[in-house]
């Protein structure tokens, strides 16, 4: 199936899923990211409505569709009057379990992947440190052996959602990093309680995307069962590895809704908004930076898709994926920024919403990987240039 055609299918996600959304519209999304209330209706209607196993394995309860099929889904979910907040509440789910799909043993899959799929369990992901950052293989979180358990002391950074979760994707280091013969070696992955007992989890105040919490997490003698282990000891950063691609076009996907909802506002503004006698919107000054805007944003739904084709047919896609992350989120920057220019003052004002949508923009070029590091990776894998770093 070429993933840049539209099919009967596809459209009835898109379909779906806008519908869904559309019954938490701006002002619900409002509401949240000036409370920082967890959206917790908008995650239950998304799961009761079977979204969050789109990914999933069928056995297990999920659709078992493809990342083609996942970006659809977030790119109509950013789309949304909730935008990047909408996405991070459910990101996770939709491709977060993945390494529990390809490295998990079967009873693993049984007792984790179902809870996910149905929304009665929300995981957060702890890899990020506040020492290491990006520089994954150098995490300081020690994970130690002890008998059929393992004991974790660390602290780890911009966890999402683990003022909710129940769970954690915890990343470890089991051996210690001058015995290993590579920096990769020695990380371990497991798939465990948030327990709190042993786990503080700080909230972390930021510029937008307030309905979904962000936090440091800092912990101290967790103890994890070593059927809580995914795969096998030492081997955690190559399982981490296999999500890379898929989370790089996911969130490439939904930067390109964001783009596009800010547009729509934007447009609809310029139509309406008359001065001097005339819609703003007759102006080249406007029309011309918001036509740019449908052109990128369309260039970089093609690479997203090109990069999902890819994937689900199991072919090579990293510089497709970080094309697509490069490209999604600067678009959607620019097309935001253009949405709050033409609202002149009112695009300041929370009201009309696009300083919302300019706020969460922001987080797309930032995470999962810097725009940096990815010119970083194509000059280096795609133009055979010397690594910079």
């Amino acid at each position: 199936m070429d993933a840049l055609a539209d099919t009967p299918e596809r459209e009835a996600i898109r379909d779906a899923v806008k519908a869904l959304c559309g019954r938490f519209g701006d002002d619900y999304w409002s509401e949240r990211d000036q409370t920082g209330t967890f959206p917790v209706d908008f995650h239950q209607a998304v799961a009761a409505a079977g979204w969050l196993g789109i990914a999933m394995p069928e056995e297990y309860g999920g659709s078992g569709l493809g990342v083609t099929e996942a970006a659809i889904l977030m790119q109509t979910v950013a789309s949304s009057g909730g935008a990047f907040a909408a996405c991070s509440t459910i990101h996770i789910n939709i491709f977060g379990p993945h390494a529990i799909v390809v490295h998990g043993t079967p009873e693993q899959k049984e007792r984790m992947l179902p809870p996910l799929v149905r929304g009665e369990v929300r995981a957060c992901f702890g890899v990020t440190e506040p020492d290491a950052g990006l520089d994954t293989t150098h995490l300081k979180t020690r994970a130690v052996r002890d008998g059929n358990r393992y004991v974790v002391h660390g602290r780890k950074i911009w966890t999402s959602t683990a003022q909710v979760a129940q769970k954690i994707v915890l990343l470890a280091r089991t051996t210690p990093l001058e015995q290993c013969a590579r920096p990769a070696d020695g990380l371990t992955l497991f798939y465990t309680d948030l327990d709190r007992r042993y786990c503080d989890v700080h909230e972390i105040r930021k510029m937008g995307r307030a309905a979904v919490d962000s936090n440091s997490v800092f912990i101290d003698g967790l103890p994890i069962p070593v059927e809580d282990r995914i795969g096998e000891e030492g081997r955690g950063f190559r399982y981490i590895l296999d999500s890379l691609n898929p989370e790089r076009i996911l969130t490439a996907a939904e930067a390109v809704g964001i783009g596009r909802r800010a547009l729509v506002k934007a447009t609809s503004y310029a139509r309406e908004r008359v001065v001097f006698g005339r819609p703003i919107g007759q102006n080249q000054a406007i029309q011309h930076p918001l036509a740019e805007s449908w052109a990128e944003l369309l260039a970089a739904e093609l690479v997203v898709l090109r990069a999902a084709k890819l994937y689900d047919a199991g072919k090579p896609c990293g510089a497709e994926a970080n094309a697509a992350k490069y490209l999604g989120p600067e678009a959607a920057f620019r097309a935001c920024d253009r949405a709050v220019r033409t609202h002149g003052g009112m695009g300041y004002a929370a009201e009309f919403h696009v300083e919302r949508y300019f706020r969460e923009a922001i987080a797309t070029r930032l995470a999962p990987v810097s725009r940096e590091l990815i010119l970083c990776y194509l000059a280096e894998r795609v133009l055979g240039l010397p690594k910079s770093y």
